[in-house]
C-alpha cells in the first residue's frame, strides 16, 4: 500500500515534518477551516489510510491559517435544513440519519486510528471542531486557543461526538453539562484547568513545534507497544475494569511475542536508542 503522503486531500494538507510523523492540517483557512461535506469524506478517508501506513507512526492534527475549526460549513449544510416535500417524514429521516452516521464514522476513523493523534489547537475550535480533537488521543493548544460547543445556538444538540467524548475526556459531567447548555466560549486558561487540554502555550509557533517533539518522542517507541496502549485504553474506557484487564490479559498473551521486548531491554543495558521494526 503506498504511503499516505501520496494522497491528496482537497481539504487537507499533509506533510512529514520529521520521520514518523504525520502533520496533517485542515485546509480551508479562507473559511477558518469550517468543515464542508469534502471534509468530512477526506477526514476518514486519510485517517483510515494512516491506519495502514507502516512509516507513520504518530499524528499531529492542525489547522491552516489563524483558526483551527470554526464549525460546520452552515453555507454548505443549508440543504440538511431545508423542507424537503419530495419525501415523506419517515423517509427523510432515514437519509438524515444515515448521513450523521457517516460524519460519526469520520471522526471515528480518528479515533480507530491505531497512531496516536495529538491535536494542536490555535484560536478558534468550535463545534464540529471539539467533536474533532475528542476523538484525539492529547489535546494541546496555544494561548489564544477559545473553545465552544455551539450546537444549541443553532438550535439543535451535537451530534457527531462531543456529548459522548467529552463527559469521558474531562471527567466533569456539571462542567460539561454548563458548556454545552450555554454554549459559551472557554478559554484555553479554563481549558487546561478542566482537562480539556493538557499543555498550553504563550506562543503558537513554539506550541507546535514543542507537540511535533512530543509526536516524535511517541514515534521513537516500540510501535506494537504503543497500538497495544491505545487499543486497550480505548476498551477500557467503555467497560468494566475487570472486562478491561481480561482484554488486556488476551492482548498480551500475544503482543508478548513481539521482538520490540528484547529490543528494549538490550537497549536499556547498553545505553543506547533502541532500533524497531516497522508494523
Amino acid at each position: 500500500m503506498s504511503s499516505v503522503l501520496s494522497q491528496e486531500f482537497k481539504t487537507l494538507l499533509l506533510r512529514n515534518p520529521i520521520k514518523g510523523v504525520l502533520q496533517v492540517s485542515l485546509n480551508r483557512p479562507d473559511k477558518l477551516n469550517s468543515m464542508n461535506p469534502q471534509m468530512w469524506i477526506d477526514l476518514r478517508e486519510c485517517f483510515n489510510k494512516v491506519k495502514f501506513d507502516n512509516e507513520i507512526l504518530s499524528i499531529v492534527l492542525t489547522g491552516q491559517g489563524r483558526a483551527f475549526c470554526s464549525g460546520l460549513d452552515l453555507k454548505t449544510a443549508e440543504v440538511l435544513f431545508k423542507e424537503d416535500k419530495t419525501r415523506d417524514i419517515a423517509r427523510k429521516a432515514i437519509h438524515h440519519r444515515n448521513m450523521i452516521l457517516e460524519w460519526q464514522a469520520s471522526l471515528t476513523a480518528i479515533e480507530h486510528c491505531d497512531k496516536p493523534v495529538i491535536a494542536y489547537v490555535q484560536n478558534a475550535c468550535i463545534g464540529a471542531g471539539i467533536d474533532m480533537i475528542t476523538a484525539c488521543d492529547i489535546r494541546q493548544c496555544s494561548e489564544d486557543a477559545y473553545f465552544s460547543v455551539k450546537e444549541v445556538d443553532i438550535g439543535m444538540a451535537a451530534d457527531v461526538g462531543t456529548l459522548q467524548r467529552l463527559p469521558k475526556v474531562v471527567g466533569n459531567d456539571s462542567w460539561v453539562r454548563e458548556i454545552v447548555y450555554t454554549a459559551r466560549s472557554v478559554s484555553s486558561t479554563e481549558a487546561l484547568q478542566f482537562g480539556l487540554v493538557s499543555r498550553v502555550f504563550k506562543e503558537a509557533q513554539e506550541g507546535l513545534d514543542k507537540t511535533i517533539e512530543l509526536a516524535a518522542e511517541i514515534a521513537s517507541k516500540s510501535p506494537v507497544a504503543i497500538v497495544g496502549s491505545k487499543r486497550n485504553l480505548l476498551y477500557s474506557r467503555d467497560h468494566t475494569v475487570q472486562e478491561g484487564l481480561e482484554y488486556n490479559a488476551n492482548w498480551n498473551t500475544i503482543m508478548h511475542n513481539t521482538n520490540d521486548i528484547a529490543e528494549s531491554l538490550k537497549s536499556m543495558m547498553l545505553k543506547q536508542k533502541p532500533k524497531y521494526e516497522k508494523l
